[in-house]
């Protein structure tokens, strides 16, 4: 991408390396000054963006005056947007300020003062400081609305339609959504000017790559609860509720329980908020229980489940809550409590997004005891794992377990070890409880180098949405000038001419995670027609090549597979938490050079490496019979002709 150097050494520092494709697909027609809307599902770069076209070069910073405005539905999201964006100018000396309720307004309007560059603020606080005259909307070329059908389901359509009225004519209106109801459609035909509407995969498709489980209810549904996450024992959890009573009801029975769980809802107060927020980041909270309102903008990325104690009244609040796990190509589950009254909203959900649950039993006692004879078993193994064990008790060890009175032995050494059974069960339960979830580690990759040879990171990138880890040594030199940056646009290669087009009306584009995808491009208003992504100034790495009704990814030329390459089969994929990152790391550690791994392409079921001859057999060694993400591995060489 046609990135400063200054962006270019802030990106390095946060890990990233390849861009997602809603950032890929956002970058040169956001530079050009093109009005959009952008459908993308949460989780998926959306941030970045808008902040990479912003921080490059929409916003002057020669200029003190506020320049860009970003509006978002919560103050959780306001202060997230602004950490990033912080992050991402770094080293162009870029003012960035959030403004929220909640927040003492006199410190707010002191750093207005200082010359806030970008503004992000929720639309209450936004329009307060308006109509104070204490934000001037004088300078603003840029207004970006995020989240923007959260926005309206919490009911800021006036607001965002005053603070509108308050900006200059023209200006530069982004709008992202994860999805697109007839409010959002009604904005861009009436605020924005010849939007081009880019459509990723959104909410709803990230809700299908979830498994969906639901559990009927007919009694003390708090006690179910506590019941079905004693057999499901999620590692980390956002729990739903319709009521802010029983989010603290909820959080305080898993308390009691001896779970590490929060509430979080419009009661609270903001420091008390961010402190929740925070814990809940750094993995120090295993279930996070709120409302749809207090949850609206979180985004924990490494969630394993999420939960809903009260079923959504609408199927987009469904698609919304279970769109927060699952992401990044991880693994997710959604759980609900269905009561009687909840069927029509259940099958509302099935009618509108095809979301079919598997419907399940609440466990039975002896699913219970089986819970507590697990736990007992966990705290002998973790006990004994890591003793050094004599060689005569690992013989008397394989002898008596075959002896025919094996299990009365065994029996009689537990209960003499153990004492009374029911503490043994409490403390063995209570040491699992109390389990936190695992902290984000990610391996140190290959470094990137700049065009001045420096190294951009020592950081894995935080996401594994791109299909194939194929990086070059050094990133391939711009190639389009974004007129906006006079500050930096003379020391740029001119663009192509007829890179864009702007009569773009409508864009498809998937994520690249699988081969195929299917794209469709709208020009001038006419019949749907074909064309390359080159054509639209989108193309990057991989380059996408055009068949008549299906776009299959492969790598570009010059990473193309050749005659001294061959192809591994790797039984494992997305479905099983495998990263490519984790793959390539694998093979580093045992000895394969970087130079060798051509790429590493991560499927729902299974993964394809591609490794050169001379590293072939050492490489297909190492991947078969290792383990990934707590699974054992089966490796073989790729058959030809594959999909």
């Amino acid at each position: 991408m046609p990135l400063s150097e200054e962006l270019r050494r802030a990106i390095g520092e946060l890990g990233y390396t390849h861009p997602t494709p809603v950032q890929q697909a956002v970058f040169e027609p956001a530079s050009r000054g093109h009005d959009l809307v952008v459908q993308a599902r949460t989780g998926t770069g959306k941030t970045a963006s808008f902040g990479l076209p912003l921080v490059d070069s929409l916003v002057r910073r020669n200029q003190p005056s506020t320049q860009a405005l970003i509006l978002c539905p919560t103050r959780e999201l306001a202060l997230q947007v602004h950490r990033e964006l912080e992050a991402l100018s770094k080293y162009r000396s870029i003012s960035v300020v959030a403004i929220y309720g909640g927040a003492p307004m006199s410190r707010q309007i002191e750093q207005l003062k200082t010359g806030a560059q970008i503004v992000v603020g929720t639309p209450g606080r936004v329009l307060d400081h308006l109509q104070r005259e204490t934000l001037s909307p004088s300078q603003i070329r840029v207004c970006i609305l995020d989240e923007s059908d959260e926005m309206l389901s919490m009911g800021f359509l006036p607001q965002i339609t005053e603070i509108l009225t308050y900006l200059p004519s023209p200006h530069q209106t982004l709008l992202f959504s994860a999805t697109l109801p007839p409010d959002i459609q009604r904005i861009a035909e009436t605020r924005l000017k010849e939007p081009v509407f880019l459509t990723l995969s959104g909410d709803h498709i990230g809700a299908l790559e979830v498994q969906h489980l639901t559990y009927f209810s007919m009694y003390d549904k708090l006690d179910d609860l506590l019941r079905l996450i004693e057999v499901e024992d999620p590692e980390s959890a956002i729990i739903f509720c319709n009521t802010k009573d029983e989010t603290k009801r909820v959080a305080g029975a898993l308390d009691k329980r001896g779970y590490s769980a929060e509430w979080l809802n419009a009661d609270l107060a903001q420091s008390d908020r961010e402190k929740v927020m925070e814990s809940t980041r750094r993995s120090h909270i295993r279930f996070l229980v709120c409302t749809d309102v207090a949850s609206r903008g979180i985004d924990i990325s490494h969630l394993t489940h999420v939960i809903n104690f009260d079923f959504p009244e609408s199927p987009e609040a469904y698609v919304h809550r279970t769109g927060r796990t699952g992401r990044a190509g991880r693994t997710g589950t959604a759980i609900s409590l269905v009561t009687p009254g909840d069927i029509g909203f259940l099958y509302m959900l099935r009618l509108t997004y095809k979301i079919v649950p598997i419907e399940r039993q609440l466990p039975t006692k002896a699913e219970l005891r089986t819970r507590e004879e697990l736990d007992l078993v966990q705290m002998f193994a973790q006990a004994f794992e890591s003793r050094n064990h004599h060689a005569d008790d690992i013989m008397l060890a394989r002898r008596l377990l075959t002896h025919e009175s094996v299990e009365a032995v065994v029996a009689g050494l537990l209960r003499d070890h153990l004492g009374t059974r029911s503490d043994a069960n409490a403390s063995a339960s209570e040491t699992r409880r109390s389990r936190l979830p695992k902290p984000l580690i990610c391996p140190s990759p290959p470094k990137a180098k700049s065009a001045d040879g420096a190294a951009l990171s020592d950081r894995q990138p935080k996401s594994n949405a791109t299909r194939i880890v194929n990086l070059p040594s050094e990133p391939s030199p711009p190639e389009a000038t974004l007129a906006a940056d006079r500050e930096t646009a003379s020391s740029r290669a001119k663009p192509k001419p007829g890179s864009y087009k702007p009569t773009l009306e409508a864009t498809t584009v998937a994520e690249p995670i699988e081969s195929e995808f299917e794209f469709k491009y709208t020009v001038g208003g006419s019949d749907p027609k074909v064309l390359p992504l080159d054509q639209i100034g989108l193309a990057s790495e991989p380059r996408i090549q055009v068949s008549k009704d299906k776009y299959r990814a492969q790598p570009s030329e010059r990473n193309r597979s050749t005659d001294d390459t061959r192809e591994i089969f790797v039984g494992i994929g997305r479905r099983d938490g495998v990263g490519s990152d984790e793959v390539l790391a694998l093979l580093t550690r045992n000895a394969i050079p970087r130079s060798a791994v051509l790429y590493v392409n991560v499927r729902h079921h299974h993964t394809f490496v591609g490794i050169r001859e001379s590293s072939f057999e050492a490489a297909l060694r190492t991947l078969d019979g290792s383990e990934l993400s707590g699974r054992t591995t089966r490796a073989e060489p790729a058959r030809s002709g594959r999909d």
